[in-house]
């Protein structure tokens, strides 16, 4: 069991997440979105969607700084190890109960709303389970850390190991082994969460407006506004950077 949750599963729900934004965004492009529904209710959406993101940002910040650089990086800048949990906590903490104020809140809206609730579907409930318990968990997480200080729960020497061998094929099960069993729950809960992923609202996460950087600039041209003579025809739009030989074209058609 040890081997297929932390040797096994992490794969499968790479392919899953890879795999399912591949898909999606091949076949399902017109449902790459949140369906949006502020135009039902907005007065709640704009308390909990800001509270949701901007704490869902912080916690995936905290993430990639607590799993992704080893603690030898921070000791070589002259961040001890009580700095960094201090920092951690405190910011851990304040961005879980953001998130997790922001989920609940857009969760009492959709229920207590009845035209959100019945655009509400049965992927979006599962979604919001998982969600929810994977926020829960992490916050679960971080209260036993700071209750109890001691080497046992510092996920920087279990679980970050475990994680940054995931990607070099090389998965640490021993190293997850001797994580708590609290972040084995949150570690699940959030494979579970990214299996998902792809298959509900939660995909315009991946979306990024990165056509805008490379679209040409909009060219406006202005109108002539020289007064014209009696007769005379009417120049429309001038081209920009162009040579003008409409008149030429015109003479030679008359010879």
């Amino acid at each position: 069991m040890d081997v297929f949750l932390w040797g096994v599963l992490p794969y499968v729900t790479i392919v899953l997440l890879v795999g399912g934004l591949v898909w999606r965004y091949r076949y399902d492009q017109f449902g790459w979105t949140t369906r949006s529904s502020q135009l039902y209710e907005s007065r709640l959406l704009r308390i909990g969607s800001p509270l949701f993101h901007f704490g869902i940002l912080i916690v995936l910040i905290g993430h990639i700084m607590g799993l992704v650089i080893p603690e030898s990086w921070t000791d070589a800048i002259g961040v001890t190890e009580d700095t960094y949990h201090a920092v951690a906590l405190i910011l851990g903490t304040f961005a879980g109960f953001a998130t997790l104020v922001g989920v609940v809140i857009l969760i009492y809206r959709r229920r207590t709303t009845g035209p959100v609730f019945m655009a509400t579907t049965k992927n979006d409930k599962t979604m919001y389970v998982v969600l929810v318990a994977a926020i829960i968990t992490g916050l679960a997480t971080t209260v036993i850390s700071a209750v109890d200080p001691s080497p046992d729960q510092n996920y920087r020497d279990s679980v970050a190991p475990w994680f940054r061998s995931i990607f070099i094929l090389q998965p640490d099960i021993a190293a997850m082994n001797a994580a708590p069993l609290a972040f084995h729950i949150h570690t699940l809960a959030g494979m579970a969460l990214f299996i998902l992923w792809p298959f509900t609202r939660l995909v315009h996460a991946f979306t990024a407006p990165v056509q805008y950087l490379f679209r040409p600039y909009i060219v406006y041209r202005s109108r002539d506004r020289r007064p014209t003579t009696a007769g005379a025809t009417r120049r429309g739009w001038a081209p920009v950077g162009t040579p003008d030989r409409a008149p030429e074209r015109v003479r030679r058609g008359r010879r």
